[in-house]
């Protein structure tokens, strides 16, 4: 049974075409990506299909019932609960199916029991445990802690949230929803690389069907088996990112190759047609125009064309020394409040090298680059550059653009020696034309000033490129150019990115954050061989990164944290195994009375004593997990 069905859909704003004739279908558990440059309407597609904006012609069909969990791009919903409580209200039906059923637990207890009392609660207990009841607050705190809405932020207020934090609840809330097909406009925005792996988990493990778009290329090579791609035309790739980088050249050539075999047909005819249309072979070449006339009336083909790329080079002027970066004993931070964020190992970073900053989101990574760049001076220790080093910037912020600027002055700054042709020539390449030049950076969107910023950084001839998440707001075609030009470039790079496949492609080392001890850890290698390499590692329980566990204060007495002893440390962490043992075993316990539940479905009584023990070792885990996330704060 198809979920959604399309036929034939146009959209059109003013006299622009966002797309025409599209026809497709969604089948349940698919796994759709859906890639395109910005402004090629995908979401204005998404919307269409849901309903949610008209299309001009076309229809479409959805199955009945159909149950939609959507995530806007712009998340423009207003609530008022916390996330947690956002989370909790998508199971009001078994919230209060638990109330009921813990009234009449307390009946049994009392001894108000009878065949009425036992006959009801064993009735709402079978329906309670099918729908997995007994696990959906488990389920939440799952949820929240794999999108990283942890540490207090999920018992926050929305009015509280940042718009990153609103966008990952409303994620969770959707996700827990459990629709019949998730729809998902850039789901990895706002997600560090640790969440979108989990995320990646999350929709394998899926019941339902998904669509997405995404500019994520690695997130797609993971989730993604078909491939929808709106451009110049709508068409349907099968298998994930990588196979449709593949189909797509092939289909390009065929077209290429058939448009050009027709044109040389079309020559040839034309040419005898004209040899011989007054000649001893007129009737012939009557024919030959004919059927050359019938052929260009309904099949003639176009000549294939590519979206149009930014065309740009990045080859440093100057050959740098052979030693880059040397650190000594450097610790990261601002000296105002003295806080470290990273203690760096002694580093050596030799010409030639890519190095990929990885880590959770709010770990120092962007304080690292600026104190790399001697923006931020370290708190401590000594940073040793080469020589001949020319360093090019790439703010994740873009915070060195002037709001109230020109296209045209921001060029103007770099090159004060271009003449405004040029200018208009040189940011063309960056598919800034006509009018665009004129507009000021402060009205740009995120991809237009991602396009700017690569467009001065062109134009420094550097050769130590440090760049704060590049990738950001930049469509696939520009990710492919920007990571063709990084691949051939013939100097340094440090890439600080949540872009997996970037990584993978250009990084001869890793060096990772860790937000719970500090510090920088250096792998050789590119990211499948980093991953490789941690799977071999001991498994380890991760603890939950709180969002407010590197203040300096505690924030019950505003008094300043004291610092543990290193016997007190080795003891928290003994303490947090056993702990984390005990959850493990309580979660065992849980599993195995739920399974004998439903085994003894039939016997009143031996469900009851079995409901009344499950909710004593869920009060029993809820108290453990606390206690964990204690131990977890004083570390």
């Amino acid at each position: 049974m198809t979920l959604i069905a399309a036929n034939n859909l146009s959209k059109s704003f003013g006299a622009e075409d966002v797309f025409l004739n599209v026809s497709l279908s969604i089948p349940p558990k698919a796994r759709i990506g859906q890639v395109g440059s910005n402004g090629s309407g995908k979401t204005t597609l998404l919307r269409v299909l849901l309903g949610k904006e008209d299309a001009d012609s076309g229809t479409v069909t959805q199955s009945k019932k159909l149950r939609v969990g959507y995530l806007p791009q712009r998340l423009d919903v207003r609530l008022t609960k916390t996330p947690y409580q956002e989370c909790l209200s998508v199971f009001s039906k078994l919230i209060s199916q638990k109330e009921k059923l813990q009234q009449l637990e307390l009946l049994m207890a009392q001894g108000q029991v009878d065949d009425a009392v036992l006959d009801q609660y064993g009735t709402l207990q079978t329906e309670f445990e099918a729908q997995d009841g007994y696990v959906f607050e488990n389920r939440i705190q799952q949820v929240l802690q794999g999108l990283n809405i942890v540490g207090g932020e999920e018992n926050r207020p929305w009015q509280q949230l940042s718009g990153g934090q609103r966008t990952r609840a409303y994620l969770a809330k959707v996700l827990l929803s459990d629709p019949d097909l998730l729809v998902l406009d850039e789901p990895t925005n706002h997600l560090d690389i640790e969440a979108i792996e989990w995320l990646e988990s999350y929709l394998k493990d899926f019941s339902g069907a998904v669509l997405m778009v995404s500019h994520d290329r690695y997130f797609l090579d993971q989730t993604a088996s078909i491939i929808w791609e709106l451009s110049d035309a709508f068409e349907i790739y099968h298998g994930n990112y990588s196979a449709y980088l593949l189909q797509r050249e092939e289909r390009y050539q065929r077209q290429k190759n058939a448009f050009e075999a027709q044109q040389q047909l079309i020559s040839k005819e034309e040419e005898y047609i004209r040899r011989n249309i007054e000649g001893q072979n007129t009737r012939q070449a009557q024919g030959r125009r004919t059927r050359l006339e019938r052929m260009l009336a309904e099949s003639r083909l176009t000549n294939p064309s590519r979206s149009k790329p930014i065309r740009f080079n990045l080859q440093a002027s100057q050959r740098s020394g052979d030693l880059v970066l040397r650190t000594y004993a450097v610790h990261v931070g601002y000296r105002d409040d003295q806080k470290v964020l990273i203690n760096l190992p002694n580093l050596t970073l030799l010409r030639g090298e890519c190095v990929a900053v990885l880590g959770p989101n709010g770990t120092g990574k962007s304080t690292l680059i600026k104190t790399l760049l001697a923006e931020i001076p370290p708190l401590s220790g000594e940073i040793e550059l080469g020589a001949n080093l020319q360093l090019g910037y790439f703010a994740q912020a873009h915070e060195k653009l002037d709001p109230d600027a020109t296209l045209m002055d921001e060029i103007s700054k770099v090159e004060p020696t271009m003449l405004p042709a040029e200018i208009r020539s040189y940011l063309a390449r960056f598919l800034f034309t006509g009018d665009d030049v004129y507009k000021t950076t402060g009205i740009l969107s995120g991809g237009e000033r991602g396009r700017l910023a690569l467009a001065l950084l062109a134009l420094q001839k550097a050769n130590l490129l440090l760049l704060d998440e590049p990738m950001n707001h930049l469509d696939v075609e520009a990710q492919e150019t920007l990571q063709a030009l990084l691949e051939d470039f013939n100097g340094t790079i440090i890439l600080v990115s949540h872009d997996r496949y970037i990584v993978d492609a250009i990084a001869t080392q890793i060096w990772e954050v860790d937000p719970i001890e500090k510090t920088l850890n250096v792998f050789n290698g590119n990211y499948t061989e980093f991953k490789e390499a941690k799977k071999k590692q001991p498994l380890l329980s991760k603890p939950v990164r709180s969002a407010d566990s590197d203040q300096k204060t505690d924030s019950r007495s505003g008094s300043e944290r004291p610092k543990l002893s290193n016997n007190e440390i080795s003891r928290l962490k003994k303490k947090k195994v056993e702990i984390e043992e005990k959850i493990t075993a309580l979660e065992n316990e849980m599993k195995a009375a739920g399974e004998e539940m439903v085994r003894l479905a039939g016997d009143v009584a031996a469900v009851t004593a079995l409901g009344i023990r499950y909710n004593n070792l869920e009060t029993e885990l809820n108290a453990t997990l606390d206690e964990w996330a204690a131990v977890d704060r004083k570390l």
